[in-house]
């Protein structure tokens, strides 16, 4: 019997949720890392394999938030910086990650920044 770490399984989830969400240059995908120190999110097209916005928590402005706080700044600025590229909605890919805490505010700031999923 083999036994599955948390990553293993995190990574299984990602992977049957990758399948199902897919990304264009009208309607990119927000992938969503998480980890323990902070999250990052950028705006995917799948198509053309390329990374159309991005926003990472080592940015100075999020450096003392805490952590649904940092997550929902993080979602509002990656709002703005896709609004400034012409893009206004986008499919929600949380990575595998529950959809909770950190996540959860990374999209409520990403709709209340005005990206629509």
């Amino acid at each position: 019997m083999s036994v599955k770490t948390s990553q293993a399984a995190r990574l299984k989830r990602r992977r049957r949720v990758r399948a199902k969400v897919s990304g264009t240059a009208e309607r990119p995908r927000i992938s969503v890392f998480r980890s323990n120190r902070g999250v990052s999110a950028q705006l995917i097209d799948d198509v053309s394999g390329a990374t159309l916005a991005a926003v990472n928590w080592t940015e100075p402005e999020f450096k003392g938030l805490s952590g649904v706080e940092q997550a929902a700044r993080v979602g509002a600025v990656l709002a703005q910086r896709a609004q400034a590229t012409g893009i206004s909605s986008a499919v929600f890919d949380r990575g595998g990650y529950q959809y909770h805490g950190r996540v959860k505010a990374l999209a409520d700031g990403a709709r209340e920044g005005g990206l629509s999923f």
